[in-house]
């Protein structure tokens, strides 16, 4: 499991910041957040972060400003750039400018968190975790090669969600999911986040799974964590 972060958001567009302010939240990380250039320069002065993620059009000084500027000043903190522009050349850019890694818009929520968890074990040292062809957690295994899950060796039937809601479980056993967090890596960004859609999909994998079902248990209020 991840350690805790600090975690520097400069984006500019309200729905995008805080739809990824609520999710980084939700696994515990610390989130600042600022709308411009010059607020990011000033908080990264005063403030230290485990990972920037830095929007590449800001009201301003724009992200590659903020970027040069910052390598300027010899910080190191990794820098993950986001942007609606999908370019390599706009890529070539950014990182020329100093910047790690780089997240086109609309991104999967569930890759942000996988580049910000690698950038910061990159800038800490952390060795890379080996990735397993198989995960196996009791009578549960999902081959990553098949995309086959089976209970006791048996292959169980699940469609592409309900397999993608029960890796998700799998690979934070332990841990307390959000269903927002649930939701966003699952259904995406603009799933409604009223819908009771992920009660209705672990109510359906808990069937499929039999005894292992009873491992996925409900946190009321909070959410869903498999034990």
């Amino acid at each position: 499991m991840e350690q805790h972060m600090n975690i520097l958001l400069v984006e500019d567009e309200t729905r995008v910041a805080d739809f990824v302010r609520r999710g980084l939240a939700a696994e515990g990380w610390s989130v600042d957040h600022v709308a411009d250039g010059e607020d990011a320069l000033e908080y990264v002065a005063s403030n230290s972060y485990d990972v920037i993620l830095l929007d590449l059009m800001l009201p301003g000084i724009q992200g590659q400003d903020v970027c040069r500027k910052l390598r300027a000043r010899k910080s190191k903190t990794p820098i993950l750039m986001l942007t609606a522009l999908d370019s390599p050349e706009e890529k070539v850019e950014g990182l020329k400018m100093g910047a790690d890694d780089y997240l086109p818009k609309p991104f999967d929520f569930d890759e942000l968190i996988a580049r910000v968890e690698a950038l910061h074990r990159r800038a800490t040292g952390y060795a890379a975790e080996l990735q397993d062809n198989l995960i196996t957690s009791g009578a549960l295994t999902f081959d990553r090669s098949s995309l086959q899950v089976t209970v006791d060796g048996a292959e169980v039937d699940l469609s592409k969600k309900e397999r993608d809601l029960l890796i998700l479980f799998l690979t934070n056993s332990g841990r307390v999911l959000s269903r927002e967090r649930i939701l966003n890596a699952v259904w995406g960004l603009n799933a409604d986040p009223l819908t009771n859609v992920v009660d209705v999909y672990v109510g359906r994998v808990r069937r499929k799974i039999g005894e292992e079902g009873a491992r996925i248990v409900t946190l009321r209020n909070v959410g869903y964590r498999m034990d």
